[in-house]
């Protein structure tokens, strides 16, 4: 098991979770405090090594009564986006290729392909995917695929 500094410098000090900064001298009362997250594995399996991740208190608390949402940024103009946890999780189990978002331009696809991939650099850093945007019907289809 890594210790909290080991993950937190690993994790960039962000929280796995809700991708906000976690203060690495926060009280650890607070619940923005960091804490370490060891059930980042499949359900039902015991934790790997070196598959903790950082989180906040309250996150990585409110994890275990309810699933975790990953929101899309409220910065990019996307159009019915896929829900990204059960996205990851499909591509995780099954691999191939998922279309997760339109996009009015090309400009907006390429911003939201770049924000997932850094995104989900962080929420899911062992699922290997690229991004394309694939234009069609007057829209740009923001698709995402294993590697």
């Amino acid at each position: 098991m890594s210790t909290l500094n080991e993950v937190g410098d690993r994790d960039g000090w962000r929280c796995w979770l809700c991708d906000e900064p976690v203060d690495p001298h926060a009280s650890v009362n607070g619940a923005r405090s960091p804490s370490v997250d060891s059930g980042a594995s499949p359900k039902g399996k015991k934790s790997v090594a070196g598959a903790e991740r950082l989180a906040h208190r309250a996150c990585n608390t409110r994890k275990g009564a309810v699933k975790p949402v990953v929101a899309w940024s409220p910065s990019l103009y996307v159009v019915e986006p896929a829900p990204i946890v059960p996205t990851v999780d499909r591509l995780t189990r099954k691999c191939g290729r998922e279309v997760v978002a339109r996009c009015p331009t090309q400009a907006d696809a390429d911003k939201a392909a770049a924000w997932l991939l850094d995104r989900l650099s962080r929420f899911a850093p062992r699922l290997a995917v690229t991004t394309a945007v694939e234009p069609g019907g007057g829209q740009f289809l923001l698709v995402l695929r294993t590697v």
